[in-house]
């Protein structure tokens, strides 16, 4: 079996090496880094989940200005309606919390959270983005035909093998594969039959879904080096997507706390949660996620838990308290360095890689 680094991933979205960057929602600062990743050859993302559509359009126009490679951007295809029957419940829990971190009490008053999806898609459309990729879910078939119809490329994170099928009759032109190793929410299509995601090891996801899709398949969950990339090669899958291993870059807008806490954390550090976002995602265990699940209440659905839980975040990020933030990373932290430019990762990545092979 000859095993090759420029793969059909490379040649489908003009990049140098089989590598994507995870979008990483609500890191601040993915802008810089989703420009470095792109100039050294891989693929750059921008995490755009959470941002307005002008925001969107501002860090698009600014990426362009750092970079002429080929680069993504990032989506929740999720239409949840605002779920507020038990917000007074919660918020009671949460202003303990704020009480910690001296931060004002919140209301138990409905709380609304706005679905800017279909004009986040108006603005990638727009400004001509390269690739679209989404969690959670698929384009409709509308905004798949339009996106297709302009050129762009779409990319769906899967977590089964069925999600894969869906995607690929969805007209995906790839799908990224995530293992349970992967940190931060992952693409889990339905979570009421999977309330806290599916959480099939990578190892075991891509060779079974690379055995039932035709679309070039992207292995992501715990992969931090050269040893990975040829491990899932070897797996089947043309490429891999990395997030946890960019975190600690110099270019990553992570707070200094949460990068001190990547920095100190094990492969026994992590945990899978609902409690900052309601929706099932894997981080650091902290302060904050004991405190919830002491208190034995279920989080309001995705997004209204991570609307409400906002303020606490960017409080202990402005504090520099890693105890209420949502550390999110994957399982293999232990590989983080600190600092380092993403350019040199992804060289340093591609050699091992390489010498591997030969």
């Amino acid at each position: 079996m000859s095993l090759q680094l420029t793969t059909d991933i490379c040649r489908l979205f003009k990049i140098k090496y089989p590598l994507f960057l995870a979008g990483m929602a609500g890191v601040p600062g993915t802008v810089n880094l989703a420009a470095a990743v792109s100039n050294a050859g891989g693929l750059g993302t921008i995490g755009a989940a959470y941002m307005t559509p002008d925001a969107i359009r501002v860090a698009i126009r600014e990426l362009k200005q750092l970079t002429d490679a080929p680069f993504g951007v990032n989506l929740f295809a999720l239409r949840v309606p605002d779920n507020n029957t038990r917000t007074q419940v919660v918020q009671q829990e949460l202003n303990k919390v704020r009480g910690q971190l001296g931060i004002a009490e919140a209301t138990g008053e409905n709380v609304s959270t706005p679905d800017y999806f279909e004009e986040q898609i108006a603005v990638l459309l727009e400004e001509q983005v390269p690739v679209i990729s989404t969690a959670f879910g698929v384009l409709s078939e509308s905004l798949r035909q339009k996106a297709k119809s302009a050129g762009l490329r779409i990319v769906t994170m899967v977590t089964t093998v069925q999600e894969a099928i869906l995607a690929e009759q969805a007209g995906c032109d790839a799908i990224v594969a995530q293992g349970s190793e992967a940190g931060g929410h992952r693409g889990t299509f339905d979570i009421t039959s999977h309330p806290m995601g599916a959480n099939i090891g990578t190892m075991a996801l891509v060779p079974q879904i690379v055995d039932q899709v035709r679309i070039p398949v992207i292995a992501a969950g715990g992969i931090m080096d050269g040893r990975g990339l040829v491990a899932a090669l070897a797996l089947g899958a043309q490429g891999v997507q990395m997030g946890t291993r960019f975190l600690t870059a110099y270019e990553s807008g992570a707070n200094v706390a949460y990068k001190e806490a990547l920095l100190k954390s094990t492969e026994e550090s992590t945990v899978i949660t609902k409690a900052f976002s309601g929706r099932p995602a894997r981080g650091i265990v902290n302060s904050f996620i004991r405190q919830w699940d002491e208190t034995g209440v279920e989080p309001l659905p995705f997004p209204t838990q991570n609307t409400i839980t906002r303020d606490i975040r960017n409080a202990s990020a402005d504090q520099k308290n890693a105890e209420y933030m949502s550390l999110w990373a994957g399982q293999g932290t232990r590989m983080l360095t600190d600092g380092e430019k993403a350019g040199d990762l992804i060289a340093e990545i591609m050699q091992q890689a390489s010498s591997i092979l030969k």
